[in-house]
């Protein structure tokens, strides 16, 4: 049997969890770590992977013999529209952990908003002891969720768990059992039907600022939380933030939680800062696995070397 072929990694993460996740990982392969000095002007040929995150925009020129890109998130926009690329395949990751987190954070912002946490933490900050009115149930709310790839649809069905009454949109048409879903053509009567919109779109150029004004306006006025919600976890070049900002001043959106921006880390001076009906986290809701992300490159690998097909593999004209 030959060796196996080196990985090359390149991932701008916490360099603390990087060496971590690289202890006991891609057993029986050279590992040349691009953050160490000595690998800086290194000959890379022979190397056949890149399990990379945001790589030096020189890598992959120096890899001849690169034969499959593996990215470190789920998302693969910085890799398709930052880099020259070679003809090689380019493997998202996906992994149960990825989405489970990301599962967690949908739910929870809708049950936040359902339950009216934020009402309520102003009040307990003024010592305040008041009922609020009304009070929804899950059952009486419906979740427009876009985007029913792996991470959609394991959203969805974590959200009818819990009592949601859900939809889904994606622009080629999706079944998923018990649920009513909607295609490129039926995205206003989508928005018509949804209180809380999740956004776990793709970054495509059909998608870039998809969240804007005219959208935000054909969400569902006066249903069970009275005025419509917005959460975003996909990209954040999907969304305009400025869009976002007029909407919750005028009281088009009664409220939002964003995980992911335009540009991050957000700027300290954005006033979305400001506003008590909006939920800000730092590109947290699915953060990669380090041991997880290594896990799966090797079976990707091993899958490949034995005559095996890869999956997951990016479709480069679709985007994701």
């Amino acid at each position: 049997m030959p060796d196996k072929s080196p990985v090359v990694i390149d991932l701008k993460f916490d360099r603390e969890s990087v060496v971590a996740g690289l202890k006991n990982a891609f057993p029986g392969r050279e590992i040349i770590d691009m953050a160490l000095p000595e690998n800086a002007g290194r000959d890379l040929s022979g190397s056949a992977y890149a399990v990379v995150w945001k790589p030096d925009p020189a890598l992959f020129s120096r890899m001849p013999d690169l034969k499959v890109i593996f990215s470190g998130g789920a998302g693969v926009d910085h890799i398709l529209t930052a880099y020259e690329l070679p003809d090689v395949p380019i493997v998202r990751f996906v992994d149960r952990s990825l989405t489970d987190r990301m599962s967690e954070w949908v739910v929870l912002q809708c049950l936040m908003h359902l339950r009216r946490s934020l009402a309520y933490a102003r009040q307990q900050k003024n010592h305040e002891w008041r009922e609020l009115d009304p009070q929804p149930e899950a059952c009486d709310v419906t979740v427009g969720v876009m985007g029913l790839g792996v991470l959609g649809q394991d959203a969805v069905r974590k959200l009818r768990v819990m009592g949601f009454e859900v939809v889904g949109w994606s622009r080629s048409m999706k079944s998923i059992e018990g649920v009513e879903t909607f295609d490129e053509a039926g995205l206003d009567a989508f928005l018509a039907r949804t209180d809380i919109l999740v956004g776990l779109l793709p970054l495509t150029e059909e998608t870039r600022g998809i969240y804007n004004t005219s959208l935000f306006a054909k969400l569902r006025q006066g249903g069970a939380l009275e005025k419509p919600v917005f959460l975003n976890a996909g990209r954040g070049g999907s969304q305009v933030e400025a869009d976002i900002v007029s909407a919750l001043a005028s009281g088009i959106l009664g409220a939002v939680s964003l995980d992911v921006f335009e540009k991050e880390p957000l700027a300290s001076e954005s006033p979305l800062w400001a506003f008590e009906n909006v939920i800000i986290t730092p590109h947290a809701a699915a953060s990669s696995d380090v041991r997880a992300l290594f896990r799966h490159a090797e079976r990707q690998m091993t899958r490949l070397e034995g005559g095996e097909a890869l999956q997951h593999v990016v479709d480069r004209v679709a985007g994701y």
